[in-house]
């Protein structure tokens, strides 16, 4: 097989394995009861509301990243870059199905009001939207990626990093990507497409950090 196949296969064996581990329950549900209570009655116009489940996105993206990271064991994992050939089919693998979670998680942050709520949505506040989630999500990724196995082996340790990386870069409005992408929603201003893309450079910055220490192992 190829690359491109063999990521794909590791990618379908993952995305199995978290499936069939549950772990990915409490995130979900978290981030869903988080959209019920910021949409539930009068939100406000938009795109103010998106603000904070942008901001909220942050570290639950973090959290799916852990628990997609975290799914093999270290020797199942071994195993897996063995019969796929290397290292890198599963750090591209972990990444690919770290960010098929988030674009769920996007859709749902970005089509609850839309659906639901009672303000009107045109096609470009629907693109901020979008496109600031994204940044966020993109980023609480790198996030996870960078505090989970192989780079930190050990889950109590993952956990307490990213919560600490998490806190504090949310609560700084002017840094790149989260806050900037926060504030664009806070202004209704342009979509963040240079957070979006900065988020997805720490993205693959992340993912290369994990190859390359699997690498060293």
């Amino acid at each position: 097989m190829n690359g491109v196949a063999t990521t794909a296969a590791v990618a379908r064996y993952v995305l199995a394995e978290v499936v069939r581990s549950q772990r990915w329950v409490p995130p979900l549900l978290l981030f869903a009861a988080v959209l019920a209570v910021l949409f539930g009655g009068d939100p406000g116009p938009p795109p103010v509301p998106w603000a904070a489940s942008a901001l909220a996105l942050y570290p639950v993206a973090a959290w799916w990243a852990l628990v997609v990271a975290h799914v093999d064991d270290p020797a199942r994992r071994a195993l897996t870059a063995s019969a796929a050939g290397g290292w890198g089919p599963v750090a591209a693998a972990t990444a690919l199905v770290a960010v098929l979670g988030d674009v769920l998680l996007v859709a749902l942050a970005v089509a609850w009001p839309v659906v639901l709520g009672r303000y009107a949505y045109p096609p470009a506040t629907v693109v901020l939207g979008v496109v600031a989630h994204l940044a966020a999500a993109l980023a609480g990724t790198a996030v996870g990626l960078l505090c989970a196995r192989p780079v930190v082996t050990r889950i109590g340790r993952s956990v307490l990093l990213a919560v600490t990386v998490v806190v504090v870069t949310a609560v700084q409005p002017w840094l790149p990507p989260v806050g900037t992408a926060v504030a664009a929603l806070t202004a209704a201003g342009p979509p963040p497409v240079p957070d979006a893309g900065l988020a997805l450079v720490l993205l693959t910055a992340a993912t290369g950090v994990a190859w390359a220490v699997d690498r060293r192992r």
